[in-house]
């Protein structure tokens, strides 16, 4: 197993350096690991839809990142207090989902220094019946990718703002809830470190037998910077690879009540049904028209309201209060 050396916090990059090692780079190693951390960030399973799973106002608001993986499972949150490491494994040809042999290691390393981890027997790994790790792998090209997230001290209340679209009242019982059920591992430790000092106790173990080091050459750092142009920092993937749904949102304002039933198909809006008690003059319709082609993103939409007069099709509604009925 050789190491991979990889200071960068960029979720975009960290992706795609997964990516480049599976489908471009050579290191002459059979196994490749990585132990990687990113700045605020939602990471979108493969399969699932980002504009259901997201706080959209909260994490622009707030600077968060989102990425969709290349794996399957559900959405996390990681911040820079929290950890992710990747296992590649090159000229696999196992069957299956294996979580098992990727996850023991960690496992490992953690009862080293006095923490009773154990896996759960899906995808996640425990300490005191509560969850710091869910992991996630896919075969491609014939490697293995399997990675997962460690718990740290991520901050919790960010995880949930940032993930679920709720109440204030319901956040805080939303908080309470997550950690009853998960654990940071920075408060199961007998020793007082910071994430610094924990990726460094845990890379003592994991590399007891590693064949060494690969530090990455501005060759393959500008190689992996156009892969997460390309591919990881796009639109089109982390929210038009979003699978086909159907949505209704609606509000009672002053003027009424306004509702929007919308088909959104790669992201982009297919269809759209407007209901409701409100007044206007204008044809519904015209509206409909305007929305279908458009991505379903609260950008784009605002572009379009920015040239109606709102009022002509909905009395007393502003601009504001249309776009929290729509997305």
């Amino acid at each position: 197993m050789i190491y991979v050396e990889n200071n960068s916090t960029n979720p975009y990059f960290n992706f795609a350096l997964e990516y480049y090692l599976i489908n471009e780079k050579d290191l002459k190693d059979d196994v490749i690991f990585m132990f990687w951390r990113t700045n605020p960030t939602l990471m979108i399973g493969k399969f699932q839809n980002t504009i259901e799973e997201i706080n959209e106002d909260y994490v622009k608001n707030n600077n968060i990142n989102v990425v969709r993986r290349i794996t399957g499972g559900g959405t996390i949150y990681t911040d820079m207090n929290g950890w992710q490491f990747s296992f590649i494994t090159k000229n696999y040809n196992g069957n299956g989902i294996d979580f098992k042999t990727f996850t023991t290691p960690i496992i490992e390393a953690l009862k080293s220094q006095g923490i009773d981890a154990y896996f759960n027997s899906r995808n996640d790994l425990l300490v005191d019946g509560k969850k710091f790790s869910g992991n996630a792998q896919c075969v491609k090209n014939g490697c293995k990718l399997h990675h997962g997230s460690i718990l740290f001290d991520t901050n919790i209340e960010e995880m949930v703002r940032s993930i679920t679209i709720a109440e204030d009242k319901i956040i805080s019982k939303g908080i309470k809830s997550v950690k009853d059920r998960v654990a940071n591992l920075k408060n199961y430790l007998k020793e007082d470190m910071d994430s610094l000092k924990f990726k460094d106790i845990m890379l003592e173990s994991l590399l007891k037998e590693s064949s060494g080091v690969y530090n990455l050459t501005k060759e393959d750092i500008k190689r992996v910077e156009e892969i997460a142009k390309e591919k990881f920092e796009t639109w089109e993937w982390n929210y038009g690879k979003s699978p086909k749904f159907e949505i209704t949102k609606g509000k009672r304002l002053d003027g009424g009540k306004v509702e929007f039933r919308i088909n959104v198909d790669k992201g982009i809006i297919k269809e759209c049904k407007i209901n409701g008690d409100f007044f206007g003059e204008g044809e519904i319709d015209d509206i409909s028209s305007l929305l279908c082609g458009c991505r379903y993103n609260k950008k784009d939409i605002l572009d379009i309201l920015e040239n109606i007069d709102i009022n002509k099709y909905f009395y007393r509604v502003n601009k504001e209060e249309l776009i929290e009925c729509i997305i």
